[in-house]
């Protein structure tokens, strides 16, 4: 199957993996999965984001029913995602959450605004919104006895890496981070980096990858310039009528949509206030603020976030702020969902079986456990 114009278009971070559930629908061994019951306490819930007035709606897993424990906060990724961080029939945060309680500690994991059973509307939100949300959930944590309080700790993947930070560069009560796959440089370079590479991987010749980045860096320049959304979109749907982008091949669209379905939709998600935030947003900026310690993992093979420009940019910012407790450690064989993979292509995270590499689930562990005990 040729793959060409329908990456013309690029959704931020996960745009290809969502494209490729329509493709591969197979139902795959998800041998990673924990299945009940748990040796650990595991409860369902809620708390409140008052500056918001909205509920969010999680699970927090306990080593045991008693006692006083440190605790890792979750933060998912791009996208609608549940608590699990759900994709491609992965559970991603289901793996980590019950890796890391059974090695005695804590995990708060947690349905996204709007998604799942947490109230709210996703769609209007931007990630300096979800940052308020973790927020909120370290507020209702300091509540639980259960949890030491001077044992908090965040875990963001991919955008989750980027919110993290923005939190921890304010906030005293968190006292280490682990960033998984974190964009550290603009996003606006990032994501004309990630769009050459995946179109590489999906075969696109390499003339039409010249046209790809053009395409990209016009789209890019209206968002970063834009006087607001409702001017952006209409630039994006003029924009949208250059034969180079609406000539979508019918063979990649998915099943029952149409290329004028699938351009207005990407109009609509390039032209939200959350794209708009990102493509603003310089990563370090926040990072150069926090003072805690970081452990910092990506996979050599990660297309999206790619580890050879992002993890230097991760070190550099915090040592530029004053900050050398920083850990950082690249997988050769991961891609950005941290599975073992062979070319790290987002066509290959659906049919590899493993859902978490176990060496990285290892090195988050020993490093949470250094740095609390």
């Amino acid at each position: 199957m040729k793959k060409t114009a329908i990456l013309l278009i690029v959704s931020l971070f996960i745009a290809s993996v969502i494209m490729l559930t329509f493709w591969l629908d197979k139902p795959q061994k998800r041998s990673q999965e924990p299945q009940e019951p748990y040796p650990y306490h595991s409860e369902n819930v809620t708390f409140e984001n008052t500056t918001a007035k909205i509920t969010l709606a999680g699970t927090l897993t306990l080593p045991s029913k008693k006692g006083n424990f440190p605790v890792v906060i979750l933060i998912s990724g791009s996208g609608p995602q549940n608590r699990d961080e759900e994709i491609l029939g992965h559970k991603p945060f289901l793996v980590i959450s019950d890796y890391l309680t059974r090695k005695g500690i804590a995990v708060l994991r947690f349905d996204d605004r709007g998604c799942g059973k947490s109230t709210g509307n996703f769609m209007i939100a931007t990630s300096e919104d979800f940052a308020t949300d973790v927020s909120s959930a370290i507020d209702y944590l300091k509540t639980r006895k259960e949890i030491n309080k001077e044992k908090i700790g965040l875990a963001g993947h991919s955008e989750g890496g980027i919110i993290a930070p923005m939190i921890a560069s304010k906030s005293e009560d968190v006292r280490f981070m682990v960033l998984l796959a974190a964009p550290a440089i603009p996003l606006r370079k990032m994501m004309l980096i990630q769009s050459e590479l995946i179109a590489r991987a999906f075969g696109v010749p390499e003339n039409e990858i010249v046209t790809l980045k053009t395409i990209n860096s016009d789209i890019y320049e209206m968002i970063s310039v834009s006087e607001g959304t409702a001017t952006l979109k209409a630039d994006l749907t003029r924009y949208a009528a250059n034969e180079k982008v609406k000539n979508v091949p019918v063979q990649l669209l998915p099943p029952g949509t149409s290329r004028e379905q699938y351009i207005a939709a990407q109009i609509s998600m390039l032209s939200s206030q959350w794209a708009q935030y990102l493509f603003r947003y310089d990563p370090a900026t926040a990072l150069e603020k926090v003072k805690c310690p970081v452990l910092a993992l990506n996979g050599a093979k990660d297309l999206q976030v790619t580890s050879k420009d992002n993890l230097p940019a991760i070190r550099n910012a915090l040592i530029k702020g004053g900050n050398e407790k920083v850990t950082v450690k690249e997988f050769p064989r991961l891609n950005h969902l941290f599975q073992e993979c062979e070319t790290g292509s987002p066509a290959e995270y659906k049919v590899i079986e493993q859902t978490f590499s176990p060496e990285a689930l290892s090195e988050m562990s020993d490093w949470i456990l250094k740095k609390v005990n």
